[in-house]
């Protein structure tokens, strides 16, 4: 069994020298590897794709290249940078560690993934990913795409039984090219539906391939359907001025500048929770976004008010640089609903 673990990490390694992809976050072979750019880059992707995180990170990496200039950062430019890549935790988790990084490790991470997971933000998967693909540390790293290949070679029908047998077909040497093998193995030939099986290196050893079911793994058990809950979006309007609120720091999207909204509940509040007094008119028009844990629809209001003081937190913001606030998506999709955006 030994000897087959070795001849799969081997044919995969091979494959990848030769098919490995390019990626911004990727050191080119002979490059030294930036722990700091495989750390940010494993964040954005955990709920965002490839092509939708690639120029979001050469943007903030412009902008914020290292543990040293994103300790500095503004929380408002943070959150504004991070609009669209998930939940706003992980930014705010971002700055959290760059802070404690800088302060107790001189600017540099640790290297031991014990060490990595003492870090704001950093979790199992995270703190593994960044042991091996930034110091080439034996970890095992089990993103989806890891899942689904280490699944279909070994018909691994629980997720103790995939992470025991990556475990054990990780190399001591090369961990991190091992690793990042397996994610674009997963990317590009083990997809979740047709998966390629003729060109895949690994053919031979899959016993998936060999029983014909290999779209039946990994195994997922049945998803309970998400909750809904309902809301409404206020754009209170004075001339070419919006009201944009401050978010509670906890909770989801915290700290965000945000459209005001009521609660999110099971039933539609309608407009009383409305941030000020005034003659609103509901649209005929819903936002809906999915979060998590339960889907959200809110109805959208809006209303032309006298330019007066503000409920605590509240700020006035032009309508045309609406773009410029950062605001979290289902913000930005209110607006362009309401077409103030």
């Amino acid at each position: 069994m030994a000897a087959k673990h070795s001849s799969i990490a081997d044919q995969l390694l091979s494959w990848y020298d030769a098919h490995r992809r390019d990626l911004p976050w990727r050191a080119k072979p002979g490059e030294a590897v930036d722990p700091y750019r495989v750390w940010l880059s494993e964040v954005m992707l955990q709920q965002t794709t490839v092509a939708t995180v690639g120029p979001r990170f050469e943007a903030w990496t412009r902008r914020w290249p290292d543990f040293a200039s994103l300790a500095r950062a503004s929380d408002d430019d943070v959150m504004a940078a991070w609009a669209g890549l998930g939940y706003y935790a992980r930014a705010r988790n971002l700055v959290a560690c760059a802070k404690v990084v800088v302060a107790e490790h001189g600017g540099r991470f640790p290297t031991s993934e014990v060490a990595l997971r003492g870090l704001p933000g950093i979790g199992d998967y995270t703190a593994a990913a960044i042991a091996a693909i930034a110091f080439d540390e034996p970890a095992t790293v089990v993103d989806a795409n890891v899942e689904r290949v280490v699944a279909r070679l070994f018909r691994a029908a629980t997720r103790a039984g995939v992470r025991e047998a990556a475990a054990a077909i990780t190399p001591r040497t090369r961990a991190g090219d091992f690793a990042q093998a397996m994610m674009d193995l997963g990317a590009a030939i083990c997809t979740p539906r047709n998966p390629r099986c003729l060109p895949c290196p690994l053919r031979d050893a899959c016993m998936a391939r060999a029983a014909g079911d290999q779209e039946a793994f990994p195994v997922r058990p049945a998803r309970a359907a998400k909750p809904r809950r309902y809301g409404t979006i206020f754009w209170a309007q004075t001339g070419g001025d919006v009201m944009l609120v401050r978010r509670p720091p906890k909770g989801l999207l915290g700290g965000m500048r945000a459209l005001p909204t009521g609660p999110w509940q099971a039933v539609q509040p309608g407009i009383a929770d409305a941030p000020i007094a005034a003659d609103w008119t509901m649209l005929n028009a819903t936002v809906s976004h999915v979060f998590t844990h339960f889907d959200l629809q809110l109805a959208l209001a809006t209303a032309r008010v006298e330019r007066h003081a503000l409920p605590d937190g509240a700020t006035w913001w032009p309508v045309e640089s609406l773009g410029e606030a950062g605001l979290p998506t289902v913000f930005a999709k209110a607006a362009k609903a309401i077409g103030g955006a």
